[in-house]
């Protein structure tokens, strides 16, 4: 902004002094957090761990490679189990995010003040923890398997696809719904007819994408016990047999490049 000088000339500044000072003071700010946080990272870091970490690297590394390949014979029913929590957990949710998406939408919940605020919960609940703490917590309660990390994997997306349905179904174009409504129509033909076909591309998008993210979580899972191919990669790094982490690594992201392509040709096919 122009400031006048004694000479009564202008020079532009881009601040006023006050806030200029404002903002020398929040960076002041922001650099003493910093350097406090650092402290007392540094304070709790064995740092001689960390600068020998390069040697460790190199020697785990030798350990691993090549890979153990006849190994991937035994890999065969973890990566499906690995497929079915994925898949299973995310048809689950689905089932379920979907009433609580229409509960937590504006335009079609059936309460604001009492119904819409238990959806919301939910989905902040479920959105909150991670799929890692809650198979924790399913394992203590229904004991270790591949039926704790589904219900996992299923508690975890029901947020996800919730939210980004009720949005979706808040930004549909209202003019169709009042078309329908003006009919005569009752409140679930409206909701059948004038807002379902208008999500549906959305709902199709989202079912994909989530699968895709469940895909890359169920692959540790079962370093908690509840199944699939992280169990096997527990197991061997329990052992120290590093060639056969090696390769169930190798076939992790393999896996997960796969699931990827997939999941972009349906979202591609879809949308």
């Amino acid at each position: 902004m122009p400031v006048l000088e004694k000479d009564d000339t202008q020079i532009w500044r881009r601040r006023t002094r006050g806030q200029a000072l404002t903002h020398w003071a929040g960076w002041l700010i922001g650099t003493a957090i910093f350097v406090y946080c650092w402290q007392q990272i540094s304070g709790a870091t064995t740092w001689f761990f960390v600068w020998d970490a390069p040697r460790i690297a190199g020697d785990i590394w030798t350990r691993a490679t090549p890979p153990r390949w006849e190994y991937i014979a035994q890999l065969g029913r973890p990566i499906w189990d690995t497929l079915n929590i994925a898949t299973l957990g995310t048809l689950m949710a689905l089932v379920m995010a979907v009433p609580v998406a229409f509960l937590a939408a504006r335009n079609t919940t059936p309460s604001r003040l009492f119904i819409r605020p238990i959806a919301l919960l939910i989905i902040v609940s479920t959105r909150s923890i991670n799929s890692l703490i809650w198979a924790l917590l399913l394992i203590a309660i229904i004991g270790p398997g591949v039926f704790a990390g589904v219900i996992a994997i299923a508690i975890r997306s029901i947020g996800f696809c919730a939210k980004l349905l009720y949005e979706a179904i808040e930004e549909i174009d209202h003019t169709q719904v009042e078309a329908i409504t003006a009919t005569g129509a009752s409140r679930w033909q409206v909701m059948a007819y004038g807002i379902v076909p208008q999500i549906l591309p959305a709902f199709a998008g989202i079912s994909v994408f989530r699968w895709d993210i469940n895909i890359r979580e169920s692959t540790v899972l079962g370093l908690v016990g509840a199944g699939g191919i992280g169990l096997q990669l527990q197991s061997s790094l329990n052992v120290l047999a590093w060639p056969q982490v090696s390769l169930i690594l190798l076939v992790i992201l393999a896996f997960v490049v796969v699931s990827e392509w997939v999941s972009a040709k349906v979202r591609g096919a879809i949308i």
